[in-house]
């Protein structure tokens, strides 16, 4: 028989079998369907889509040029707010399934929409060692353009579907703040638009008052159109020292060690137990031993957790050399260890059941929002300063 009738039969059966057990039984008990289906090759087709817009945008320079007009666009919809007598509050147009968030955002349907569609990186600048970017830019965004030019970011958080604008108006961490401090540490100006439809720009010396009050804000101050971060050169590795530790006094003791040791640039401890974590180290470096390269963000690798958890298993230490953007979101594909299953509380992997198998895909989850589960669970106990 032709494979397409084969296919076309199985098609009808499966509409015929969601026709008698109907769409909500589907879409609750058999989830994955709807993953695999549609939520997997959609997700594909949005990060190609941005990759390859971002990539041509900085190309062709026209990012700052369409950033202009952005800005004014913004402006005229915060003066038309002002017009209709300012009754509601203004918030962000994004729509909540774009957000890293479980939070539906019910206060949008309330307060004034004020659309901002800014996710351009808009400049590099080596000479002042800085990078100006639009609110909307992923670190995976950043992090592609600056580590093909040498450069990257002295903060980096993990998970490449994290905003600049998110990390600015919250807070943003990674295994490097015990040297360089939080995201904001980096940042060296914001520009916004506030409630009366001026643009400001604000630094340590200008606006000051302004610039140390955004961090944190939450939007609540202005609309953040644009920022300025500091840059350090990149290596094309990082060497990774793994060590497992056994107690909980010594975890903390190891751990406090090597956050105070300024030669190690990462510091990172994952606890699997109370009395038990494995704390790492790392470096950045140029050259690696071909026999210690571990490639781990491709596909067919473990998640990052998984891979580290044998480490305490065997009760051993180890060298390795991870690339440099492979080590900065280490922990996107498993959203740290949110997809595994823990006494029920964990979503994902109820789902689909065979996430971390060697033929799965790299990703699992829709971009951004579907990282909500991260914070849905809570159960992470990461030992980062």
């Amino acid at each position: 028989m032709d494979p397409l009738l084969y296919l076309g039969v199985l098609v009808i059966l499966f509409l015929l079998w969601i026709k008698v057990k109907g769409i909500d039984y589907v879409i609750i008990h058999q989830r994955w369907i709807f993953v695999c289906l549609f939520l997997l090759p959609l997700s594909v087709i949005f990060d190609v889509y941005y990759y390859v817009r971002a990539w041509i945008i900085f190309k062709v320079c026209s990012a700052p040029k369409l950033h202009d007009q952005r800005v004014r666009d913004i402006q005229r919809q915060v003066c038309e707010w002002q017009k209709e007598g300012g009754k509601t509050r203004m918030c962000t147009g994004r729509p909540g399934w774009l957000t890293v968030s479980l939070r539906v955002g019910k206060y949008k349907k309330t307060h004034k929409n004020i659309m901002i569609n800014m996710m351009d990186i808009l400049e590099v600048d080596t000479k002042r060692q800085v990078v100006r970017v639009e609110p909307l830019a992923s670190m995976g965004q950043v992090t592609a353009l600056l580590n093909s030019i040498g450069w990257t970011l002295p903060v980096l958080p993990e998970l490449d579907d994290l905003t600049v604008g998110g990390l600015v108006m919250g807070t943003g961490i990674e295994s490097s703040s015990h040297i360089y401090g939080l995201f904001q540490h980096i940042c060296v100006a914001y520009e916004l638009v506030l409630a009366d439809g001026s643009l400001v720009r604000c630094t340590e010396k200008e606006n000051s008052e302004l610039f140390y009050s955004v961090p944190w804000s939450c939007g609540t101050l202005g609309f953040l159109v644009a920022a300025e971060i500091r840059i350090i050169p990149a290596r094309k590795w990082v060497k990774l020292r793994y060590k497992a530790v056994h107690g909980l006094d010594a975890i903390c003791k190891t751990f406090a060690e090597e956050s105070a040791n300024k030669d190690n640039q990462f510091v990172e401890g994952l606890q699997y137990s109370l009395n038990e974590a494995v704390i790492m180290t790392g470096t950045m470096t140029d050259n690696a031993e071909p026999d210690k390269i571990n490639r781990i963000g491709h596909y067919y690798k473990p998640w990052f957790f998984k891979h580290v958890e044998k480490f305490l298993k065997e009760d051993s230490g180890a060298v390795e050399y991870i690339p440099l953007r492979h080590y900065y979101h280490r922990h996107t594909r498993s959203i740290f260890w949110e997809l595994q299953v823990n006494q029920g509380k964990h979503i994902i992997r109820t789902i689909l059941t065979f996430t971390n198998a060697f033929v799965f895909v790299h990703r699992i989850y829709a971009p951004s929002g579907a990282q909500r589960c991260e914070q849905f669970c809570g159960l992470r106990t990461r030992l980062q300063i």
